[in-house]
């Protein structure tokens, strides 16, 4: 049984390096949890495209994605100022992670207040576990 119903989920993935976002990308597949629905990553290579994206609502007046992954090492504009700005700015903002280069920034993160941090290099297990429970946390909280 799934706990969000049959819908895809939509993960927006941002980074300036292609690398990061495939490695992100192949980590997470196309189902990130048995019980969890298949999962559609959208992908942003510069921090307007995603603030774009993020400004607009579907027709139901949601958000259009359930988990954003921000790479806090992304140039121009880090992840981790990203977050935070989503967080002050977007209504019902949905679960932040993000990818963290040094377990010194983690404090970042927090700052960011990003509800989950992961490293770099890219853990398929470990992404894919973190996302699973920020889907479903948001999940249980908005039902």
């Amino acid at each position: 049984m799934t706990i969000i119903g049959s819908m895809t989920l939509r993960i927006a993935v941002y980074s300036d390096d292609s690398a990061t976002r495939s490695a992100i990308k192949t980590a997470l597949g196309t189902k990130i949890a048995s019980d969890l629905p298949e999962i559609e990553i959208l992908e942003f290579a510069t921090g307007p495209a995603l603030r774009l994206y993020m400004d607009q609502r579907g027709t139901d007046g949601k958000l259009r994605a359930e988990l954003l992954i921000l790479d806090g090492e992304a140039v121009p504009e880090g992840g981790m100022g990203m977050a935070r700005q989503f967080k002050d700015e977007l209504f019902q903002c949905p679960p932040i992670m993000v990818v963290i280069a040094r377990a010194t920034d983690s404090w970042l993160a927090a700052w960011s207040r990003a509800e989950a941090s992961v490293m770099h290099p890219i853990d398929p297990f470990t992404i894919t576990k973190t996302a699973a429970e920020l889907i479903r946390a948001r999940a249980l909280a908005t039902a």
